[in-house]
């Protein structure tokens, strides 16, 4: 083999061996439920309506407690009303029962009436919120009836349907439409027009616009609608029941006042303001849920 060939003959080299770099990996982050932030929050939304709730419970008890008051005080309420508050659920007889049972009877007639209510509301508001003629020929219709108080349909309801069951059912109907049309139509009428443009492109038919764009985009309108819609059926059941009969939460204001039991009377008015408090947060949370928290603006 000659010089150059030796030169040229590959070297046999071993690789030097490199030492490893271990790297650690950082631990995955476990999410930690933050007791401190919901305990913060907690105190600024409980904590101010019970200071207000005690100072107006004080005030009452001291401008009642005199001799010759008209009302009783909180004291009196607590004592003689002990087991309307304490015991909710008892049943002795048909009109001896607690008022929770008399709320859920009074809930059963809101949900049929307010529920037929949504969903015609919310059919009507559609086509006069797409229909120029629509509005045009029912918006003052509906903005004549909508002034009619509740209880002025009463005897009408009653002449038609011969028993208050379904009369309290259709006062209940007819007053809390009218929120629901309206904000549907102007949830309607605010669909923005890409929106319709879109759905031009894409050829929806009526009822394919009508699930697809119109309701997502006028959702919080809807529920704004709702909500103003399932107080004035809660307040609409009250006054209905007061003239029926029944069991409702509102015959027995009525029966109370007939028998001079104010303690009974401001227990039940409790008990209704707290239910219309728990229907209106229902109603919002299920709306938050479907609009994502979407505003209206």
């Amino acid at each position: 083999m000659t010089a150059l060939a030796r030169e040229l003959k590959p070297q046999d080299h071993k690789p030097q061996a490199r030492k490893a770099t271990v790297l650690r990996l950082s631990p995955k982050p476990v999410s930690r439920l933050q007791f401190r932030p919901l305990g913060v929050a907690a105190l600024r939304n409980i904590v101010p309506p019970l200071v207000v709730l005690a100072a107006l419970l004080g005030i009452w008890q001291i401008l009642c407690s005199a001799p010759g008051a008209s009302l009783p005080p909180p004291s009196q309420v607590f004592e003689e009303s002990f087991d309307l508050i304490a015991y909710p659920f008892f049943h002795y007889g048909s009109q001896d029962i607690g008022l929770g049972w008399r709320v859920l009877v009074s809930l059963e007639r809101v949900a049929y009436g307010f529920g037929l209510a949504a969903v015609v509301g919310v059919v009507i508001g559609a086509v006069i919120g797409q229909s120029i003629w629509a509005m045009r020929g029912l918006d003052p219709i509906f903005q004549v009836l909508r002034t009619v108080p509740p209880l002025a349909w009463l005897p009408l309801s009653l002449a038609a349907f011969q028993d208050s069951n379904p009369s309290a059912i259709f006062v209940i109907f007819i007053t809390s439409i009218w929120p629901v049309i309206i904000n549907t139509a102007v949830g309607v009428r605010n669909i923005p027009q890409d929106y319709r443009n879109v759905a031009q492109v894409l050829r929806l038919n009526q009822l394919e616009f009508f699930f697809k764009i119109m309701l997502p985009s006028a959702a919080p309108y809807i529920f704004t609608g709702l909500r103003i819609g399932v107080g004035l059926s809660w307040l609409a059941i009250v006054a209905a029941e007061m003239l029926t009969g029944g069991v409702g939460i509102g015959f027995f204001i009525w029966d109370a006042w007939n028998s001079s039991r104010l303690p009974d009377i401001i227990v039940a008015l409790a008990y209704i303001g707290v239910v219309g408090f728990v229907l209106d947060k229902l109603v919002a949370a299920l709306g938050k849920f479907i609009t994502r928290g979407a505003a209206t603006n």
